[in-house]
């Protein structure tokens, strides 16, 4: 098969591109960056340099292909997040039309079912519904969950304040995923002939925040590390304080009251809690006190 892969080669697109490649399929791999050029050739893969916003480079790059993966990149500017995702999302639309691709495997995530209240994820959603409308495509959103490798963030605030925590109290339901696991789900999927629109959860664990602070600190001696619940005001403030942009800052927040109330994980609930990752918290645990 001839796959395309945007996305580049990050936590999700390299070992993506490592197991179509291995698999036997003619791989591209799309990337804003042209230093990324010789690390994607030298994983057997072509590289396509472009901007995932421009429709006529993705028409271009699609062309011929039997199936894409489309992630929308996570760095869209520091202001108007929701309406530059929901732009590249268009742009994507434009070209799989344009270029007659038949197979979409989408990185969406929980929390997709909502319109609001869930953050970041209302561009994602809006995104899975435009999608939704493309006549003569089969897709599959893959609805992912918190990625372990976020927690990577919270670093600083382990090492200087010696608490971890979050606008949420240490009992909600936690739907975490390893981005390994995300590019094992992806691999089969795109690989899977599919018609129409279909939903896939990738979770690898659920778990409490207690747990993620009691994991945590038993991987980095800080037995008594424990989880805090914050205010809203004071998550936007701290994220602010440590250099986010404020319209990001809110955003994310909005996402912690969303895991707060339950609506964020409530559709994966209503399908049956599928956890198929295999990564497990006490496994991603020995990455983070590798690189604390």
């Amino acid at each position: 098969m001839k796959i395309v892969i945007t996305g580049s080669l990050g936590n999700i697109g390299k070992p993506l591109t490592q197991k179509l490649v291995a698999a036997g399929h003619q791989v591209t791999v799309v990337s804003s960056n042209a230093d990324r050029k010789a690390e994607i050739e030298n994983l057997g893969a072509q590289a396509a340099i472009g901007l995932v916003s421009n429709a006529d480079f993705l028409a271009q790059t699609f062309n011929g292909a039997d199936a894409v993966f489309a992630m929308t990149p996570p760095n869209l500017g520091g202001s108007n997040i929701i309406a530059n995702t929901v732009a590249a999302g268009k742009a994507y639309a434009a070209a799989f039309k344009q270029a007659g691709i038949k197979r979409i495997v989408m990185l969406s995530s929980i929390g997709g079912h909502l319109p609001a209240g869930n953050g970041p994820i209302a561009g994602i959603h809006q995104i899975e519904e435009l999608y939704k409308q493309l006549d003569g495509i089969a897709f599959t959103f893959l609805r992912a969950g918190y990625f372990y490798t976020n927690y990577y963030n919270d670093v600083p605030l382990i090492k200087y304040n010696n608490i971890i925590g979050a606008n949420y109290p240490d009992n909600v339901q936690l739907l975490l995923v390893h981005p390994v696991d995300i590019a094992t789900a992806a691999a089969e999927e795109l690989q899977r002939p599919a018609t129409g629109s279909n939903i896939r959860y990738v979770v690898s664990d659920v778990v409490t925040p207690a747990q993620v602070a009691k994991v945590f600190g038993a991987a980095i001696g800080k037995p008594e590390l424990p989880w805090v619940e914050f205010t809203d005001d004071q998550s936007l403030q701290g994220m602010v304080g440590a250099g986010v942009p404020e319209e990001i800052a809110a955003l994310y927040t909005e996402m912690g009251t969303g895991f707060r109330n339950g609506n964020i994980p409530e559709h994966f609930e209503q399908s049956g809690s599928p956890v198929t990752g295999s990564i497990k918290l006490d496994d991603f645990a020995k990455e983070f006190a590798a690189k604390f």
